[in-house]
Formats: structure tokens, sequence, C-alpha cells
């Protein structure tokens, strides 16, 4: 799925004798293993429905998959992820999962075109990052992140993740942490290799991130976000700290002074 999406209001199919879905119309480019998307109009609204392709409608557990998949997502709210509205039983199409609408540009189609902009670098180094720090904090089980799973919208650019779960665990071991690490490098890399301004200290980081030695890769998301942090925000975080640890031993000083 490499979806590359700047889409305009177009004339899709709408269900005779009923309104509240209208122009319902099948995206191939955004189909996924299991599923057929459809973009369409729920009371005149742009959203997505993600449904079952026809050969796994009447398996049980494919059903199954569907409906555990919504219940993962359900309760998601994240800026930089793709929120899940409702599970429905859309006329025409089947029970669905009804997602927000995306009008953007997916990662692949930036890259394959050589359209990637230091803008979508930093999006990636920090929009990207909160993502998967919010997807790692609720133990979300989901696909590996990849450039076609990556959407900068329409208008603002904004970072947006689709596909984001299928499973919550109650816990994620340092495998599931290091797999998303490891795959944050290779889009970082990916995006870097297409962009003409060159930004060595990103592709030091993202180079760190698959280093043939899982030991020398950042061991998770939080100390992914240290590396990317601007170096010249952490030398004037450390001297604030030191600042406030001699104020502090001025502090002792002068008390145990006063106390003579």
């Amino acid at each position: 799925m490499e979806p590359s999406v700047n889409k305009q209001p177009t004339q899709g199919y709408t269900p005779p004798g009923q309104t509240k879905w209208t122009e319902i119309e099948h995206l191939p480019q955004w189909d996924e293993e299991f599923y057929h998307v459809y973009t369409a109009k729920k009371h005149g609204k742009w959203l997505m429905l993600k449904t079952l392709r026809p050969e796994y409608k009447d398996n049980p557990e494919y059903r199954a998959m569907l409906e555990k998949e919504f219940e993962v997502r359900y309760n998601l709210a994240h800026p930089h992820i793709i929120m899940i509205n409702d599970l429905e039983d859309v006329p025409s199409v089947g029970m669905s999962i009804i997602t927000d609408d995306v009008y953007g540009d997916s990662l692949a189609s930036l890259i394959r075109e050589h359209a990637v902009t230091p803008a979508h670098i930093d999006k990636l180094a920090h929009q990207l990052v909160d993502a998967l720090d919010y997807i790692q904090t609720n133990h979300i089980v989901h696909h590996p992140i990849k450039p076609d799973r990556i959407i900068f919208t329409e208008n603002i650019g904004n970072l947006k993740l689709i596909d984001v779960g299928f499973d919550q665990k109650s816990h994620l071991t340092p495998a599931d942490a290091g797999e998303d690490v490891y795959n944050y490098g290779l889009v970082l890399l990916a995006a870097l290799n297409a962009v003409d301004e060159p930004n060595p200290r990103l592709r030091k980081v993202a180079e760190r991130c698959v280093a043939e030695n899982p030991r020398d890769r950042y061991r998770d998301i939080t100390a992914l976000r240290l590396a990317i942090a601007d170096r010249r925000e952490s030398r004037i975080y450390m001297a604030i700290i030191a600042f406030l640890v001699v104020m502090i031993a001025l502090l002792v000083w002068l008390t145990a002074v006063g106390r003579v």
C-alpha cells in the first residue's frame, strides 16, 4: 500500500434509497493484505472505511480480527495518529472501521518523486517519534513503521501515522521497542536520501538505529529522542542544571555559616 492522496471531492457510488452514506469510492492504492479501503461521505463529511476483502467477510476469524483492531485503536487519541470513529455496517460495503479522512501524500510517494523537504525531515524527527512513543506507552502491537504508512496532510503538512495497531499487550518487551527503533532508522535514512539538503547529525542518528550489532543501537524511544534533541538545547539544559547545583551548594554553605 503506497497511498498518495491529493483528493478533491469526486462523484463516487451512492447506494439507492439512502443518503446517510454517499459517494462511496474504492481506493485500491490504500488496500491492505486483508482489507479493502474506501472513501465516503457520512452525512456530508468525508471519512474512510476499512472493511474485510470479500473472500474474508464470512470467516469468523477475520471478522474477530476486524473487531479486535477496532477495540485496540478506538481509544487512541494522538495528533499524529489517524483516529478511529466507529465500527459500522455500511450499505454495499459491509462491516467497516470508520476513520478520519486523509488528504495528502505518503512519505513513500514523496521519496519516490524525490520531493522530500527539510520540513518533512523535521516532522519525522519529532512528530513521528512522538507517535511511536505514544504507541509504545500504550503497549500497542502494530505493523512495522514504513514510508507508505506515514502521511503528510495536504495543506499544513502535518504528519499522520496510519494502520497503527491490531492488538494490545500488558507490556512491551525490549525486542518490541528495539524493532521500532530499527524501523524508524530505515524510514529516516530513506527520507534523508531523498532530500537535497544534507543533515549529518540526523543521518548519524539514523545509522545508529540500524547498526548491524543490535547492542550498538538506541535501546528505546527515550534514548532515540535524546539523541535527536538539538545539541545546543542540551548544552543550555546542562548549564541550567549546573547553575542550580552551584546555587544550592551556595545556599547550603550560607546556612551552615549562619549557624556558626
